[in-house]
């Protein structure tokens, strides 16, 4: 029989990659809340149309990533590859057009069925802000902001840079699609199949192309902002002011695009060289479009997504685990009161390890495995004269306690 193994594009996350994941997720949610951020949680699995309607039929998501089956009462089901569908689709749902500005953020794991690569599995982790019901540039301003204190606050921003373009509006956008066209016709023989369709169907997304090919002709491709509207020109103006103000640096590059008729104005990326050629960290832009595309009213908004395990591969390091205390019964007897003690232990904020079986030898053996910094044993002898004995497990020192002191003795521990 073949051993059980994880299905390719999925892997088991074990306590000390957990760990790593745990504090990117507590970092995010600590600066999310100072910015005013609520957090809120979606399904895992929307109505297919969900996506298609947000990702666009032509996209690679959906024509060749999405996990869609039909479940049994016949619907047509996908596993979500993206977060901001499902917070829209939400708050159209929900009707919260009346709470507007709204600003959210989420965590959770996406589904792609794409080639995994270092950092990027078919089954993977996504931090998710966004800001619905703000045309303003603040809104822009602000979730870049969110997302440079995020890698300050990993200790990774030196790593990164800051990737900044403007996709206007949708005139500016129309007059650039237009060139856009007009020059990739004349280059048609040198795209590859891919862009090709792209070209009929969705030009903007020629320019994410990564076929060598394509690359060489989208150098020459006319330049996004020689073709921005006076108004969408003072718009990417303020967004770049702002950032100015608050001291973040970036990189304007006019080749970054989101290829969806519905992003609108300032798109961004947070990039690295650290972790090879798939560099992105934090991708985001604003997409006033998209909740009129789902059936809603006219709403501004903008956001960003960011890989947790991209982010915990750039950490250097985490906070330790708390070293626990080990509570050790010796003897038969003494167990039901290391089970109370233990107990009582843990409502005082210790974290405590319980030595479960063994002679005295091998439960101190356990415990310093587990890293505990002190063992409490407690023998017939020491709960006659109502105490325990504590042994520091750096020093080997052993000093007896009356066990209604006992909690303050371990304080040093805690």
């Amino acid at each position: 029989m073949t051993p059980l193994q994880p299905v390719r594009g999925t892997r088991d996350i074990w306590p000390e990659e957990s760990r790593r994941h745990r504090w990117v997720i507590d970092v995010f949610r600590s600066i999310a809340e100072r910015y005013g951020f609520h957090e809120i949680a979606t399904p895992i699995f929307e109505f297919t149309e969900v996506f298609k309607r947000t990702l666009g039929d032509t996209s690679d998501i959906v024509t060749k990533e999405m996990y869609s089956f039909t479940d049994r009462g016949g619907g047509e089901i996908t596993l979500r590859p993206e977060y901001t569908a499902g917070i829209v689709r939400a708050f159209i749902s929900k009707g919260l057009a009346q709470h507007l500005p709204l600003k959210v953020h989420g965590h959770g794991p996406m589904f792609r069925y794409e080639r995994p690569q270092k950092g990027r599995l078919r089954q993977f982790h996504q931090l998710d802000i966004e800001i619905l019901g703000v045309a303003e540039p603040l809104a822009d301003i602000e979730v870049i902001a969110v997302a440079a204190d995020l890698l300050k606050g990993l200790g990774i921003v030196d790593e990164s840079e800051l990737q900044l373009n403007s996709l206007g509006d949708g005139e500016s956008r129309a007059a650039y699609r237009a060139a856009l066209v007009d020059y990739l016709e004349d280059h048609r023989d040198r795209l590859s199949e891919d862009s090709l369709r792209r070209l009929e169907r969705n030009p903007l997304r020629v320019l994410d192309s990564k076929d060598e090919g394509d690359l060489q002709v989208i150098a020459g491709a006319p330049p996004l902002p020689d073709y921005l509207n006076q108004r969408s020109k003072d718009l990417f103006a303020a967004v770049c002011a702002g950032l100015d103000e608050l001291g973040i640096s970036y990189c304007l590059n006019p080749r970054l695009v989101r290829g969806l008729d519905y992003y609108t104005h300032a798109a961004f990326e947070f990039t690295t060289r650290a972790l090879g050629a798939q560099g992105a960290l934090i991708a985001g832009g604003r997409y006033d479009g998209l909740v009129e595309a789902m059936g809603g009213a006219p709403t501004p908004a903008t956001g960003w997504a960011a890989g947790i395990e991209r982010l915990a591969m750039m950490v250097d390091s985490v906070p330790a685990a708390p070293r626990p205390v080990a509570v050790i019964p010796i003897g038969e007897a003494a167990e039901t009161a290391a089970l109370r003690l233990a107990q009582s232990l843990r409502h005082d904020d210790f974290t405590v390890e319980l030595g479960y079986r063994g002679n005295l030898g091998k439960r101190l053996k356990r415990a310093n495995k587990l890293g505990a910094c002190a063992a409490v044993l407690l023998g017939e002898d020491e709960l006659a004269r109502n105490a325990a004995t504590v042994r520091d497990l750096d020093t080997g020192e052993q000093t007896e306690v009356a066990l209604d002191s006992l909690t303050a003795h371990l304080a040093r521990y805690r």
